[in-house]
């Protein structure tokens, strides 16, 4: 009965001795953070000044040009808007030299400001960033981790503007460029 018992806590020892620092226990406090957040953007900028990743830790959107990838029904649901209303931008978030994110973002124009849909159409600013004065917040409806030589995680998320309206749905796979100061 004894060597039993003591089986059982092996995996157990094993949780506890792996270092604070470790990949996977840094990809998942990540993850945390950017659930927990209204904005993955902002939580990506706190993660790359916190880590010092960058000399000014900035994230910037580069935008993936050439590329459609029509809104599931799925996606139109979520966002209470037909195909004809949705635009869809794929971008991918730097720190510095460092590659945090690829992000498939689908989003109703018609619900942004007219200023807002030139930046994201004209500029490399992250959408985040683009829509803080909606004072948006995001409801995740999927999250997993990844076992990809690339990918640590993925989350899917609708953002809501400050009045509960649907604004957009994100899709970002979370990059190994987020560990680069290891």
């Amino acid at each position: 009965m004894r060597i039993f018992s003591y089986l059982a806590i092996l995996p157990l020892m094993g949780a506890c001795a792996t270092p604070a620092n470790s990949p996977t226990l840094l990809a998942q406090k990540l993850s945390a953070d950017i659930l927990a957040s209204p904005s993955a953007t902002l939580t990506l900028e706190k993660w790359c000044a916190d880590h010092a990743m960058a000399t000014e830790p900035k994230i910037v959107a580069r935008l993936v040009r050439g590329t459609n990838k029509p809104a599931s029904s799925e996606t139109l649901a979520r966002l209470g808007a037909s195909a004809a209303e949705v635009k869809y931008r794929r971008v991918q978030l730097y720190c510095g030299a460092h590659l945090f994110s690829e992000a498939d973002n689908w989003y109703v124009p018609s619900r942004l400001a007219p200023e807002m849909n030139r930046l994201l159409d004209e500029t490399d600013t992250p959408f985040g960033k683009v829509v803080q004065p909606l004072a948006p917040y995001r409801r995740t409806f999927s999250s997993a981790m990844q076992q990809s030589p690339t990918a640590l995680f993925e989350h899917a998320a609708v953002l809501f503007s400050a009045s509960h309206q649907p604004i957009a749905e994100v899709r970002e796979t979370y990059q190994r460029g987020t560990l680069a100061f290891l």
